[in-house]
């Protein structure tokens, strides 16, 4: 495989790199007839990234004659801290860097990456790698009940309010509102502990389409790459999830390049049993560990089920076209469309999720035997002067 980028397309795969080092350790290159595919997972198989740019994206991009004439492409595996340093200082390549030259060469086991600069200086790095087979994520998204369209920067300043230490951070949407909060396990510490929420009208939205209110919970930090990369070309980036338990992907699509991240969610055993299908209120004893990441080819979608194409269309008042979809949608069976990796891809979170509020009045989610809440001690008061006779 033989490729040349040149200009804006050298950042622009830098970035692609800087996001996939916040996935995994390993880099997959794979050279294919429609693209050349970046991807990586993390140890746990919980997150799962791949960056495609098609041959459009490149000034000049050719495969070995012998694996066309083969059917078959080299597939190669670099460790993420070998090829990270090469587009350490995007600033310093877009400045000086004129061209870029990827070529695999497989009875060397050697990547070839050289950078011709100003000046006619040129920078030569031979790489090595594996052979292994292609890493592909078995998740159907187009089968998920919910999408979210929004542009990157309206997410990455949604994003920029929760620490760079939060791990975890939960999506709620409903037809009234979608929120994104921070997430902590259960404990005894809730003082020293702050919650953050945002809550956004569906209108903000460029696309809003629902079909079950749902809560889930997955890591942050191997999303903040996407969105940077999403930010900084200006690409808005489509969400696909359904119930807890199942895994969420977050996409951007452009003619040149594609883009996806698919993270593992984590099961509320206190989740409402309306709101979620059957299956993913099974509790199990551990959090969640794998999201559907498999060593195989393209995920066959000949096995996607029909979809009730009645909907409710709601009016908006920006025009963005909100969807919302029945019920009897997500109670199609998910077994015969979806492989068995997803199906058992996420496990529990310890205890309960359930934040309640520390200040003046916090009501828990549990039911009383009257069918009445069970209120919590008032932990701030009023003042003497604002005191109510």
């Amino acid at each position: 495989m033989n490729c040349v980028l040149e200009g804006k397309a050298v950042k622009a795969f830098g970035k692609a790199i800087h996001a996939l080092s916040r996935i995994g350790e390993e880099l997959w290159l794979d050279p294919m007839g429609r693209g050349l595919a970046l991807r990586s997972v993390n140890s746990a198989r919980s997150a799962y990234a791949c960056f495609l740019f098609s041959p459009l994206f490149f000034q000049h991009y050719s495969l070995d004659s012998v694996s066309e004439q083969d059917s078959e492409t080299i597939r190669c595996q670099l460790l993420i801290k070998s090829i990270l340093p090469l587009f350490r200082c995007l600033t310093s390549i877009e400045r000086n860097v004129e061209r870029c030259q990827i070529s695999i060469s497989s009875p060397n086991g050697r990547v070839m990456v050289q950078f011709f600069c100003r000046h006619g200086i040129t920078k030569t790095h031979n790489l090595c790698f594996l052979e292994s087979e292609a890493l592909q994520a078995a998740f159907a998204s187009h089968l998920c009940p919910n999408v979210l369209k929004a542009p990157a920067r309206l997410l990455g300043d949604i994003v920029m309010h929760f620490p760079v230490s939060q791990e975890e951070i939960t999506l709620s949407m409903s037809p009234l509102r979608v929120s994104l909060r921070n997430y902590n396990e259960g404990g005894n510490d809730h003082v020293r502990i702050m919650y953050t929420e945002m809550s956004l009208h569906p209108d903000e939205f460029d696309y809003f389409q629902i079909g079950v209110e749902s809560d889930v919970t997955f890591c942050l930090k191997e999303l903040r790459g996407l969105l940077s990369f999403a930010e900084s070309h200006c690409l808005p980036v489509s969400v696909h999830f359904g119930a807890a338990g199942k895994p969420v992907s977050f996409s951007v699509e452009d003619m040149v390049l594609e883009a996806i991240v698919v993270l593992a969610t984590l099961i509320d055993s206190e989740s409402k049993g309306l709101s979620q299908p059957a299956e993913a209120l099974a509790v199990t004893p551990s959090r969640c560990a794998e999201a559907a990441v498999l060593p195989v080819g393209e995920c066959n979608r000949s096995q996607t089920q029909d979809v009730p194409a009645v909907m409710e269309m709601i009016a908006s008042s920006q025009g963005s076209p909100m969807i919302h979809t029945p019920a009897l949608m997500l109670l199609l069976p998910q077994a015969d469309g979806l492989s068995a990796a997803d199906e058992a891809c996420a496990t529990t979170s310890p205890a309960s999720s359930t934040i309640c509020s520390l200040l003046f009045r916090a009501v828990s989610s549990q039911q009383a035997d009257g069918g009445c809440a069970a209120r919590l001690p008032v932990l701030a008061c009023c003042s003497d002067g604002e005191e109510e006779d």
